[in-house]
């Protein structure tokens, strides 16, 4: 169509009117042609010049893109187009594209709806070329819930191979106190049965009630392993959207720093300049490293236990609880320290197991449960044990193919 136009204009001045309407027609047939075309596209299209002024803008862009008033006339001409964003991340985003002239680059972000669901976008910036030269940027738009929702799908369907394990703990749990009830019952049948054979009266009164409490109790202990498991294998109800984890780490700080330092314990730091956006739940991540400093905040005290209770070391501070961020390999990786009473290597084997629990009242699910959110979240926990020096647990998240570059990035 370009030659078309080309060789049109070349020979206009020799074009009669009937064949100027009628090249005029044509080029007004194919351009509602294109139009139709770029409004039936299912991803979003929209053009800026170099100022980031709107010059073109598909249906599907106005229904993916968070405008700050859906609905109404567009003002794009008075305005560069990511102030009328209406998500901080994305107009910065947009904005430096602009300030830094970045294009052939692309971002993801999570954008609620009306409706209170979650929907993941992802743009891309590449350059408008016009007659050899950078007339301004293409913003492509795409709606990749779908996909992201196949990728979560997926993962919990893998997840769920491990249950099989879990299965096995409990069965042998429950051995125990069904063994104990069976006992005690057959203690009882035989009591009765030999009382009835002889002067037919009941066993005697304490004996009867000691096999029943212990009946009783059994009968608790079994449902508490039951409570316990469905809690192991419920679902997570995870809510993944993009978030960056600096601001759930500082607000995780503040939240433990009175109790920490109560128990002379010192919270140091060292964060990663730019943290990337993660690909998480806010509140779940935050149960883990919650359950992480509340096994650390443990161990630090059993360690200095008999140091705590010394009047002259009252100002002294023995605990400390390290936090690290770093990127490495496309994944984000916080790492937890403390200087605590450490772990055996036994211990350290089986401590992410359901119901296996050092403390006398501790239940076995909160490690299980930290290591099952982060398997949520494709990601992966480990940790690094030295007994009487301390515990390093480790948590590695990939970072969303975000910020890549398509083909180059141009500043």
């Amino acid at each position: 169509m370009q030659d078309f136009s080309n060789r049109v204009y070349e020979k206009l001045s020799k074009l009669s009117k009937s064949q100027i309407e009628r090249v005029y027609r044509e080029l007004k047939n194919h351009n509602e042609i294109l139009n139709s075309i770029v409004q039936s596209l299912s991803t979003g299209l929209v053009t800026v010049d170099r100022q980031w002024h709107l010059l073109e803008m598909n249906k599907a862009a106005e229904r993916l893109l968070p405008f700050h008033s859906p609905g109404q006339e567009f003002k794009f001409e008075t305005q560069p187009f990511f102030e009328l964003i209406d998500d901080k991340d994305m107009a910065e985003f947009f904005q430096d594209c602009f300030q830094k002239n970045k294009t052939n680059i692309s971002d993801e972000y999570t954008v609620s709806t009306s409706g209170g669901s979650v929907r993941f976008i992802k743009v891309c910036v590449t350059p408008l070329v016009a007659e050899n030269q950078i007339a301004g940027s293409i913003i492509l738009v795409e709606d990749i819930t779908e996909r992201r929702s196949q990728e979560i799908l997926l993962h919990r369907m893998e997840t769920m191979a491990g249950l099989t394990n879990i299965a096995a703990n409990v069965a042998h749990e429950i051995k125990n106190p069904l063994g104990a009830i069976s006992i005690h019952i057959q203690l009882l049948q035989k009591a009765i049965s030999k009382h009835r054979k002889s002067d037919g009266r009941l066993p005697e009164q304490k004996f009867a009630e000691d096999c029943l409490d212990i009946v009783n109790q059994e009968i608790d202990r079994l449902n508490k392993i039951v409570v316990d498991f469905l809690m192991a294998v419920r679902p997570v109800s995870a809510q993944l959207v993009l978030v960056k984890p600096d601001s759930i780490l500082e607000k995780f700080i503040q939240f433990i720093t009175p109790e920490f330092s109560d128990n002379k314990i010192k919270i140091k730091t060292e964060f990663c300049e730019s943290s990337p956006k993660l690909l998480i739940d806010e509140k779940l991540f935050r149960e883990v490293i919650v359950n992480i400093a509340q096994n650390s905040l443990a161990a630090i005290k059993e360690r200095f236990e008999n140091s705590l209770k010394v009047p002259s070391f009252k100002d002294l501070y023995f605990g400390v609880l390290r936090l690290r961020t770093s990127v490495k390999n496309d994944c984000f990786i916080l790492q937890i320290a403390d200087n605590g009473i450490g772990m055996t290597e036994e211990v350290q084997s089986r401590i992410f197991e359901p119901y296996y629990t050092t403390k006398a009242n501790g239940t076995g699910l909160g490690l299980a449960m930290s290591y099952k959110i982060i398997k949520e979240f494709s990601g992966d926990i480990s940790l690094v044990s030295v007994l009487g020096e301390g515990t390093e647990f480790t948590i590695t998240l990939p970072i969303p193919q975000t910020n890549k570059k398509l083909l180059g990035h141009n500043q």
